[in-house]
């Protein structure tokens, strides 16, 4: 079992700047890919970012540049640093370990114009 515990978002005007947090605890040796999707009212939800054990990442193409995904393996802990946001980064954003159903609770992050 794997608990995954969110923090760090919040109501930020454009162009300013988050940073997520996702710390994962419970019985496992190591994780994989870890990353996060967000989800709108009325769509589905999309992957933004994620991070191999390596440290290898991968972007939506939407928020590449502005966007930073990293991890601290020994706090099994990953992060995602959220520049220049724009009102439609305005999402509940979900941690997720890649290849399990292992989702944290989500945070809620408001852009406003």
């Amino acid at each position: 079992q794997v608990q995954l515990v969110e923090s760090g978002g919040g109501l930020v005007q454009a162009g300013g700047s988050l940073r997520l947090s996702c710390a994962a605890s419970g019985s496992f040796v190591s994780i994989g890919t870890m990353g996060w999707y967000r989800q709108t009212p009325g769509k589905q939800r999309e992957a933004v970012a994620s991070i191999t054990s390596r440290g290898s990442t991968n972007y939506a193409d939407s928020v590449k540049g502005r966007f930073t995904i990293s991890r601290d393996n020994a706090k099994n802990t990953v992060y995602l640093q959220m520049n220049s946001l724009k009102p439609e980064d305005t999402a509940v954003y979900y941690c997720k370990v890649w290849g399990s159903n292992y989702w944290g609770q989500g945070t809620q992050v408001t852009v406003s114009s």
